[in-house]
């Protein structure tokens, strides 16, 4: 362990608590809002925020006031508002070029990317997976790993240097079979991919989403509904989990078409930090395994250190590795993760677009593995992860009309509970605001908490005052 707190490190001049120093949404946010808001959609924004003066796990609003921030930017601030660390690689000559002279990386990579890659990305590569693409977001790493699946799928079932044939180069361009062959991706109720076609046909968290989308008509699975916490309600939840499998097993046998691949996260958040245990994941690996269907683990939110260890899915012990692991958020880059050699699809410009991914971006995730590994913030995020879920365990004793169904023991600081109903859990997540603390909400009524990598006891102490302090109201 340093001899110091990684926030001290970084942040000496941190606040030891929120400060408020008007209403939340005060007369300069209101007022940026409505300006804004005449040339951009605003109705999504909590607040417009003053960064240069936020610090931290502090994030700063228009009106000054600071707030402990437990929602990061959606879990994708890993070190904290202005990391000093990650401050000077933006300032570095590196940086510079990689802006400046934004290279189109699949035809013109620079001089520097392979290494930029292999000390950065690659260095925290999930275990048995050798290979990356990189990509421009979340949905687009899932929607690049969805076409690498068809591809592979395809290539499988035509030959390694068969070439396509005249009816598919044909057929493709007015979107019919063979050249448009009719495959799906499986994901899971309540599931969450991503807002592009490909990744919100498989997202299955809210309507909103979705509504007034054509959509491709792939198949979804259930996800086990377990009983918290899931080492107390260890039958009940085995019968659950074997029942999901039997389900999925069958919709991959009978489906009426052909499955390339599943799609799953280890903790479906946006759908309610939904849990489920190792053995459900090492039986989905068997069986994709046993039935030729690639596995993609969607980590874009429970990646990088979130979970208490790098990858969520190293705590599953699966008996093979997925066959792609996508990633974004607290990385800043984007892309995935492979090890097949077939996954490379065999001719050029298959897997493509102008940018391929962002150099500048994957010079900041190489300072946050850096980072990770220098300060021991795995561990130190399991710590405090343990120490944070106990004390709100001794919450959810006290105040139990209030907040049920605690989740993410063992998980990191990747913590959820329910609310009464979606009311409550607004008016919560309000109520917080008024005493300086930043906090989101996920499913149908749950509350998460999504703080940085760098959030240490004292916060989790300061976030536990804050919740009774609206609790005993």
């Amino acid at each position: 362990m340093p001899d110091k707190s990684a926030a001290t490190l970084y942040f000496p001049d941190e606040p030891v608590q929120p400060r408020l120093v008007s209403p939340f949404r005060g007369p300069k946010t209101v007022k940026s809002l409505e300006s804004l808001g005449e040339i951009y959609d605003t109705r999504a924004a909590y607040m417009v925020c003053d960064y240069q003066h936020s610090i931290g796990n502090y994030i700063c609003d228009a009106d000054g006031n600071l707030y402990l921030d437990v929602y990061a930017q959606i879990a994708s601030i890993p070190l904290g508002y202005n990391n000093p660390a990650l401050i000077e690689i933006a300032k570095s000559p590196e940086m510079i070029d990689a802006i400046v002279n934004r290279p189109a990386l699949g035809n013109f990579p620079s001089t520097e990317w392979e290494q930029i890659l292999r000390e950065g990305l690659m260095a925290a590569a999930p275990p048995g997976l050798d290979k990356i693409w990189t990509a421009l977001s979340g949905s687009d790493a899932n929607e690049c790993a969805y076409k690498a699946a068809f591809i592979y799928h395809r290539l499988q079932q035509r030959g390694k240097g068969v070439d396509f044939s005249d009816a598919e180069k044909t057929s493709t361009m007015l979107n019919s079979a063979p050249g448009s062959p009719d495959l799906a991706i499986l994901s899971f109720e309540k599931a969450f991919h991503g807002r592009l076609f490909g990744s919100l046909s498989t997202t299955r968290s809210n309507p909103i989403h979705k509504l007034d989308i054509p959509a491709f008509k792939w198949p979804k699975a259930p996800f086990p509904a377990l009983k918290y916490p899931i080492e107390d309600h260890e039958e009940y939840n085995r019968k659950e989990e074997d029942a999901c499998l039997a389900a999925l097993a069958k919709i991959i046998d009978e489906w009426n078409g052909t499955i390339a691949a599943v799609v799953v996260e280890p903790i479906q958040s946006e759908g309610g930090d939904n849990h489920a245990t190792p053995y459900f994941f090492q039986q989905v690996r068997e069986i994709t395994k046993q039935k030729g269907v690639l596995l993609i683990v969607d980590e874009v939110q429970t990646g990088v250190a979130a979970t208490g260890t790098f990858w969520a899915h190293e705590q599953w012990q699966l008996p093979s590795p997925p066959d792609m692991v996508t990633f974004s958020k607290k990385f800043q880059a984007a892309g995935f993760f492979y090890e097949l050699d077939d996954l490379r699809p065999q001719q050029p410009f298959r897997q493509f677009n102008t940018w391929c991914g962002d150099p500048s971006k994957a010079l900041i995730a190489r300072g946050i593995v850096k980072e990770v590994k220098d300060k021991d913030l795995v561990a130190q995020t399991a710590r405090v992860g343990d120490y944070l879920y106990n004390a709100l365990a001794e919450l959810q004793t006290k105040y139990p009309a209030k907040m049920s169904n605690l989740r993410g023991k063992g998980r990191g600081t990747f913590i959820a509970w329910d609310a009464p109903d979606v009311d409550a859990r607004n008016q919560f997540l309000l109520d917080m605001k008024a005493v300086g603390v930043n906090i989101g909400g996920c499913g149908a009524h749950s509350v998460r908490l999504r703080p940085t990598l760098v959030f240490e006891e004292k916060h989790a102490d300061l976030l536990v005052k804050a919740i009774e302090a609206v609790f005993s109201k």
